[in-house]
């Protein structure tokens, strides 16, 4: 090695105090955070396929359509269950590519928030920051809520099955397992690097071969139930309510777009990550491609084993899905399947729960949120932010209180994508617009394919608000109405009051949290 590279890798390791144990490529990662302005404070321990496994954890392709087969069937029947998941996938890979992008070139837990802020107009980055940041939280905590009412409302229809209808669990003990849940979640993702990056192999691996397994199940066992494959892919029905029939299918597409949310998680944990400007856009692509595949798969097998939609809506489950496994292969069989996708559940919510953490963590760090002393806070023993994990487990729990009612509930989930995805277009659309001359690529580029390929995700995302904002019904009533814009508009209110009367005073975006500019200085050329 030549003296001038010595002496660019010593300054490189007077970021972190503990790289002198790291390998080359650990204090690349720490001298190219701290280019974007923040010093090392996690154990970079997760290796790209741990940051793989972690992405497609969050999006858990048996329970997403598990939990949403009822919108799929209403929103169409066959048509509406296996084109209603496959059209969709296409645009959400484009949105998938431009973020993979964007975390290559800025790899930091503040991810979307942080790209906005660099690529919108110096005059408006604050406000392109606080704006992203705040929709990004949003989506996170209901994401949260949403996953483990859900495991509740497993919970509860795996006990309908096990006593034969007798036993039909309310919203009340529904909400207390959710309690649970949380706190369980809560321990889980308070433990130190090492072990939520060994645990998120373990999480890939049965999130698979449950699917796997279900996917078979549902093309064998229904035997001469199965129905025509002229039926499987072509059959349509409307039961929404929407006299037009175009409508009616589009309102399929919300099913995916809760399945593919959350794969921005491996640019939230990209400070924990080994090669992290690699490894994120690896896992954004292939686990948005892997849940893609896996998923439509499952939607035609499933689609398959479905002789009757109307049979299948009339279901006294709380979750349909367990019928189509009572009808085709009886209640032992039904119990384990259902049983194993309760855990995949789990274990999705388990990795949400990190995602949501760092989130909570990054947006803190830059004094963006009430109490961002406490939230900031590393635990010296785990080396994780352990009080921004409870602090989402204890919103995501006040968040639950609107299970009590299945509409606002619904309406919940809806929110959560709305944004997710808006704090996902928003640095897309800059990075289009203002920044297009401001991103310095990473190893993973789009090329002059940008502009295209960012336009078309752009435009979906503001397509897919629009449309999670209907009702599934033409005319809606206090039961059928949909609550997103209500909670969307909550949250806003709140972020452009506090923006207004406050933080426009106070908040610049992201904070360097790097003090001594000789060590920014000698590190500008390092090679990345």
């Amino acid at each position: 090695m030549k003296k001038s590279e010595d002496v660019r890798v010593t300054a490189a390791l007077a970021v972190d105090d503990t790289a002198s144990t790291e390998s080359r490529e650990s204090v690349t990662d720490n001298a190219r955070l701290a280019q974007l302005g923040y010093k090392s404070e996690f154990k970079r321990e997760f290796s790209m396929i741990e940051t793989v496994a972690f992405s497609f954890s969050i999006m858990a392709v048996i329970p997403g359509i598990s939990s949403a087969l009822t919108i799929s069937l209403v929103s169409g029947g066959h048509v509406g269950l296996v084109w209603g998941w496959f059209i969709p996938c296409w645009f959400v890979m484009c949105v998938a590519a431009c973020m993979a992008e964007l975390a290559s070139s800025m790899p930091t837990s503040a991810g979307l928030y942080y790209f906005s802020a660099k690529l919108a107009p110096p005059r408006y980055a604050a406000l392109a920051s606080w704006i992203t940041g705040w929709a990004n939280i949003t989506g996170q905590v209901t994401l949260v809520c949403s996953i483990d009412y859900t495991i509740a409302e497993m919970i509860s229809t795996a006990v309908s099955i096990g006593t034969d209808g007798s036993i039909n669990l309310g919203p009340g003990p529904t909400y207390g397992m959710m309690l649970g849940l949380l706190v369980m979640h809560g321990v889980v993702c308070s433990a130190a690097t090492k072990v939520l990056a060994r645990l998120n192999l373990f999480y890939a691996f049965v999130t698979f071969a449950v699917t796997a397994g279900a996917i078979i199940a549902l093309l064998v066992c229904p035997g001469e139930n199965r129905v025509s494959a002229k039926d499987a892919f072509t059959l349509y029905e409307n039961h929404t309510g929407w006299a037009n029939e175009g409508w009616a299918f589009l309102l399929a597409f919300t099913v995916p777009m809760w399945t593919f949310t959350g794969y921005d998680s491996a640019a939230h944990i990209s400070e924990e990550v080994s090669g992290a400007a690699r490894a994120a856009p690896i896992a954004i692509l292939a686990s948005v491609a892997s849940v893609g595949t896996l998923g439509w798969i499952m939607c035609i097998a499933a689609s398959f084993a479905i002789p009757s939609v109307p049979d299948i809506l009339n279901s006294e489950l709380s979750l349909p899905m367990g019928q189509v496994y009572l009808n085709m292969i009886g209640k032992e069989g039904a119990l384990v399947i259902w049983c194993l996708t309760i855990l995949v559940q789990f274990l999705c919510g388990a990795a949400q729960g990190v995602d949501a953490s760092r989130v909570v963590f990054a947006f803190a760090r830059d004094n963006a949120l009430p109490g961002s002393r406490w939230w900031k806070r590393i635990n010296p023993r785990t080396q994780t932010p352990v009080n921004a994990v409870w602090l989402v487990m204890f919103l995501a729990g006040i968040c639950g209180l609107l299970g009590f009612s299945s509409t606002a509930l619904n309406s919940l989930a809806s929110a959560s994508v709305i944004g997710m995805y808006t704090s996902y277009a928003t640095p897309i659309f800059l990075r289009i617009t203002s920044g297009r001359n401001k991103l310095v690529p990473g190893p993973f580029t789009l090329g002059k394919w940008y502009l295209p390929i960012g336009s078309v995700a752009v435009a979906w995302v503001a397509f897919i608000v629009v449309l999670l904002c209907f009702p599934t019904a033409q005319i809606a009533n206090a039961d059928t109405m949909n609550y997103s814009v209500v909670i969307i508009m909550a949250v806003f209110l709140f972020a452009s009051c506090w923006w207004v009367l406050s933080a426009r005073k106070w908040f610049v975006g992201p904070l360097p949290n790097i003090d001594d500019r000789s060590v920014l200085e000698s590190i500008d050329d390092v090679k990345l």
